[in-house]
């Protein structure tokens, strides 16, 4: 199975929380990575997502977590409105 993984930033202006998240975030700026599985087919290739992962740094540590990209989405557009 090959892979792909897409690194972004996301940056937030107001504290935020998400479900996999125990604990609110503050605000600054978040790396994201998109992990893909990558499928080959006759024609064209087609790039399924298997995992969404958020980087979060703090005290000079950085902790990886696994988090839903459509709560992502969600906190950063009731961010974007704040």
């Amino acid at each position: 199975m090959a892979l792909r993984t897409t690194r972004t930033s996301i940056s937030f202006k107001a504290p935020f929380q998400l479900a996999a998240l125990d604990e609110v975030l503050p605000a600054g700026i978040y790396d994201i990575d998109t992990e893909e599985e990558i499928i080959e087919g006759n024609e064209r290739t087609v790039y399924l997502r298997v995992a969404t992962l958020l980087h979060v740094r703090s005290h000079n540590m950085v902790r990886t977590v696994t988090i839903d990209p459509k709560a992502l989405q969600a906190a950063f557009d009731a961010d974007d409105r704040s």
